[in-house]
This record gives C-alpha cells, structure tokens and sequence, in this order.
C-alpha cells in the first residue's frame, strides 16, 4: 500500500522551505499513548492541554509532548515530568531543562516572554547532548510510526542520550522527521547514520543541511533561503546566519505585492507557506535578506508555487498541491546598501 512518504519522495518532493515554525519549543513529558491531539487526548489532563493551547496562542511558542522510544504502556503511573524550553533564533539560541511534579506549574511561565526569548531563568542550563526529537504519533499519520518509531528507536539503541519522541513536527510526507534543539533544524527522510552526522555537527556548533527542512525561527520562505545562502557560502557555523526581513516581491504586470513587505522573519506567517500553493496555480515571489554575523548580506528570491502533480499531504487524505519553495536566485549585497542587518533585534512573537 502506498504511503504519503512513499509519494512525496518517489515525486523528490523539496525538503527545503518546509519546517513547522516556531521560535521556542516547549516541550513536555507524557508517557503513554497519544491521540491525533496530543495535548488533549493523552494521559495528560485535557483541560490542561487546552490550556496550555490557549496560553501559546500568538506567541511564538510551540508547544509538544515527548517521551522516550520505546513501549509504551497505556498506563496512569504519576511520575515527574521532564520539560525543556528551547529558543532557536540564531545568535540568541538557548536550551533550558527542568523536572515538574505537576505540569499545571508551566501555566505560570510568560509565554510571551518566551516566544521573545526571555527565558526567565526557568529551569536549569541543559548541559548534555543535543535533543534529537523524532516524531512518531501514528494517531496522526501512520507513517510518523512506521518510519519514526524504528528510527527512534535505533539512536536509543546506540546510545544516543538525547533522543526522544515527539507528537508533531509537521510534514508527515517527509517521515521519518525530526527536530534538533538547541539549534532548531528540522530534517525529513532521516537515516540513523545521517541523525549521527546531525548530532555530531550539532555538538560543535554547526549545522548539516543534507536532508534539512528549515529552522524554526524562519518562516518559511526564509527557511529556504537560509539554507540556499549556507550552500553558496559555505558556512555551516550554527550562529552565523539570520534572515532579517521579508518581503513580497512586486508582480510582473505591475501590481503591488508587498502585503508583508519590509518585516523582520517571524513577524507574521508568510501567506499560504503552510499550506497548498497558490489558487489557479499563480506564483507568490518573496525577497528573503539573509545577513551574516560578520556583515554580508544576501537577497535571496524565493518563489512559492503549488506542489505538482497533486499527492497526499498525509495518508488517507485527499490528493493536494502543497506549497513549495524554490530558490531562484541569491544575490551578495554592496557592503553600503541599505537594509537591516544581524543585529537588529528579532520579531518579539511568530504566529
């Protein structure tokens, strides 16, 4: 039987451009079986969830479960729950742990803070390995468990420390995908030695693209530029690279297409980059600026155009034309021109 997977890759589905968003991860611990909505129909109290769900809203926060590979009982034992909150936008990136008897206490935490990436000295310094969260809901897509939960299971199984499974990552045609924190790449079509690549380049600081979605902080225009810039620069440095602004690039009959033109990344969702591409099959043309640590700049184009020919976004659902992102050019800018750079502060929330 053929599979959402199965489809995207035997198409060469693009991985680029295709990250869920988010600039900090929350991530807390419930074992047991998970439902297609986690947050509320798991172990965890669904009020809760809800809760939490609300709390989130509008902030740049995202927030799943984890839990480590392996069976996984449907059982109610109370035990404490690992969290850890992790913000991704590079030059500002940290990873913070910490132990909660009751969960109800992360209602207490600034969400808005958070998603700014004021930690407010929750938890602890997360001082071990890179987390390497791989999703694995089969309540969601079964591929998420049929490719996911193997993988998952291997990097345990090798002594990798820092793996754990997660509920939702987005992008189930892309299984087995996963999340690197405290960097914030995401990575489709995983195989055990090319996560070990990953988490190797991860301790150093640096960044694989081989099979990379994106990083989280972006949306998704600039998660395709990014990596663009990194493969014609050659920089694999984690911190280096921060897309500045986005803008929406003027149509070639004339008409204005700035609707979020001259944002800082993350200020607002990209229209459409979530989901399917353009109606009637029209082309959306972005103008992502990618500025460097050390002062260079890049204009990346970006076109956004429907995936073809149309195929299963997840198993089961009906044939659709996701959104894909193609770089089209990148272009240094003069050392004078115009434009933000680096280090100008970063967007306080991200839809």
């Amino acid at each position: 039987m053929s599979t959402c997977a199965t489809a995207s890759r035997d198409l060469s589905e693009p991985l680029a451009g295709t990250a869920a968003t988010a600039r900090t991860w929350l991530l807390l611990e419930q074992p047991g079986p998970w439902g297609s909505k986690a947050l509320t129909s798991s172990h965890l109290d669904p009020e809760l969830g809800r809760a939490l769900e609300k709390a989130a809203e509008g902030t740049g926060v995202r927030i799943a479960l984890i839990r480590r590979p392996g069976r996984h009982a449907d059982c109610h034992a109370t035990a404490r729950h690992q969290v850890y909150a992790g913000h991704t936008v590079p030059g500002r990136t940290w990873l913070r742990g910490a132990a909660l008897d009751d969960p109800r206490q992360l209602l207490d935490l600034d969400f808005a803070a958070l998603g700014a990436g004021d930690h407010g000295d929750f938890g602890t310094p997360h001082t071990g390995d890179p987390l390497v969260l791989v999703c694995t809901n089969g309540k969601r897509d079964r591929c998420c468990a049929l490719l996911g939960r193997p993988l998952a299971a291997a990097l345990t199984d090798s002594g990798t420390e820092g793996a754990w499974e997660i509920t939702h990552l987005g992008g189930h045609r892309f299984s087995p995908t996963l999340l690197v924190l405290p960097y914030g790449y995401a990575y489709g079509r995983m195989e055990t030695p090319a996560v070990k690549e990953i988490l190797d380049a991860a301790r150093a600081g640096r960044v694989r693209t081989e099979g990379c979605r994106g990083n989280s902080a972006w949306e998704r225009p600039g998660q395709a530029a990014e990596l663009a810039v990194r493969e014609a620069a050659g920089e694999d440095a984690a911190d280096a690279l921060r897309v500045v602004a986005t803008d929406r690039a003027a149509r070639a009959d004339g008409a204005d297409g700035a609707s979020g033109a001259g944002r800082a990344e993350g200020a607002g969702r990209a229209d459409g980059a979530g989901g399917t591409g353009r109606a009637g099959g029209e082309t959306t043309h972005w103008e992502v600026t990618v500025a460097h640590v050390d002062g260079r700049r890049w204009r990346v184009a970006v076109a956004q155009e429907a995936s073809l020919p149309p195929r299963p976004e997840s198993c089961g659902a009906a044939l659709g034309s996701p959104a894909r992102m193609d770089v089209v050019a990148v272009r240094p800018l003069p050392e004078n021109a115009d434009g933000p750079t680096y280090e100008i502060p970063a967007t306080l929330t991200s839809k």
